[in-house]
């Protein structure tokens, strides 16, 4: 595994006879580069106490450490040390919110057992997870020993599949390290897409490894990530330089990054994840408060009610729940909520702070970009890298030929998350090696 290159092209014209019978099940598992959980099995909230509760005092210092935990991976036996692929330990740390206030986040870091053979010091990749759901269940810390679970009670439903990205790391003897976000799995919503919590959440989730690993200060750092996380990458990867200018940020991948949201929502809407734009919609009304009374105003009962309801739900949940729903069903005039958004400028104000592309990241950056992705326009992507290159980065693009399959089934989303994984791996090492 420590040569990779080249087994995976970075773009694909065709599809072959195997790769075009993804089933629904697959997508649904592979949308956004989603890690879906639920709250039965050992990884749950049950079975890890009040971890998840922060205590009533803590360091207000972004990055430190709050607790730590032993988790066991898939297929580990409990109490058994150095097992294959690395020693995994969930933790909780510091971060920051938008205005500025501290708040606690978890998430897990695994040390390889495999060594470090590139250049220098171990190197930390931060994993930023794709659209995993708005429950505290979904947090992909709490499922790390099974990768799928279902909670008929709710129901719920979870597939833990972040392991693969994570193993191709951890086999090159790469540390690991996977945020939660912030409002996932701890107190709060989860403010999904918000570009400055989730950079910080990444970005301190990198100081975080380092400090758990007792690694130096200055070991070589990398964000990577798909859908969400690839925003959550690329928002990092642009806000490192002056949130946390101590890291020693080497590469970025950032796939299918929803750059600008205000093209994002209205491409999402009538597809399998309509309900993810609830999930942005909760996440800005929980940070700009004069939202509210517009939401109030504009949905009916409709809306209200799925609004209420995805907050809760894993990304499965919701695409079983509202998918192919058009939010023109959610609003008192029946227009569809980016229409109903263009009316007001307080919340084209709170979209445009988290387009992402306004500075320049500080260390080189691969993204990709279906150009039939069915969820995250590319032509979004394409005006970030535009951006980016504007500014002086260093910055590469890779644009999947995926033809279209089944329009507004995500498989176009999600096809090019799979074929652009060893590419943005091998683009990381090749950096760190650099």
């Amino acid at each position: 595994m420590r040569n990779i290159r080249g087994i995976v092209s970075s773009s694909r014209q065709t599809l072959s006879g195997a790769a075009k019978r993804v089933t629904v099940v697959a997508v649904v598992s592979a949308v956004a580069g989603a890690t879906l959980v639920s709250t039965s099995g050992a990884g749950t909230a049950e079975a890890v106490g009040n971890f998840y509760l922060p205590p009533a005092n803590y360091s207000s210092t972004p990055g430190d450490i709050v607790r730590t935990q032993h988790a066991d991976l898939l297929l580990q036996i409990p109490g058994v040390k150095r097992q294959w692929p690395g020693n995994a330990t969930r933790i909780m740390y510091t971060s920051t919110k938008q205005d500025g206030s501290k708040t606690a986040v978890t998430g897990t870091v695994v040390e390889p057992t495999a060594p470090w053979q590139g250049k220098g010091k171990r190197p930390t990749v931060v994993l930023a997870p794709g659209t995993i759901g708005q429950g505290d269940q979904c947090a992909g810390s709490k499922m790390l020993s099974f990768p799928m679970s279902i909670d008929p009670t709710k129901p719920s439903i979870g597939v833990n599949y972040s392991g693969l990205e994570m193993n191709l790391f951890l086999l090159n003897g790469v540390r690991v390290v996977m945020t939660d976000y912030i409002g996932l799995g701890t107190p709060g919503i989860h403010t999904y897409v918000n570009r400055a919590e989730s950079a910080h959440a990444v970005l301190d989730a990198a100081r975080a490894a380092l400090k758990t690993a007792k690694a130096p200060k200055d070991a070589p750092v990398a964000f990577a990530g798909y859908s969400q996380g690839g925003g959550s990458a690329a928002a990092a990867a642009e806000l490192a330089s002056t949130y946390a200018p101590e890291l020693n940020v080497k590469a970025t991948y950032a796939g299918a990054p929803p750059a600008d949201l205000a093209k994002v929502l209205p491409a999402i809407d009538g597809t399998f994840i309509t309900g993810a734009i609830g999930y942005a919609i909760n996440g800005l009304a929980a940070r700009y408060p004069e939202i509210n009374s517009i939401l109030d105003k504009e949905t009916n009962a409709t809306g209200r009610k799925a609004l209420k309801a995805v907050s809760t739900q894993c990304i499965g949940d919701t695409a079983l729940a509202f998918g192919f729903q058009r939010t023109s069903s959610w609003t008192r005039t029946g227009e569809s909520l980016s229409s109903v958004i263009k009316r007001y400028p307080v919340i084209q104000d709170a979209l445009a702070d988290q387009r992402i592309g306004k500075l320049k990241p500080n260390a080189p950056v691969l993204i990709s970009t279906g150009i039939n992705d069915d969820v995250i326009p590319h032509g979004q992507v394409i005006t970030l890298y535009r951006d980016w290159k504007k500014q002086g980065a260093v910055v590469h693009l890779a644009n999947d030929y995926t033809p279209p399959i089944f329009p507004g089934l995500v498989v176009n989303h999600a096809l090019p998350m799979l074929f652009q994984l060893l590419p943005g791996t091998n683009f990381i090492l090749g950096e760190f090696n650099s």
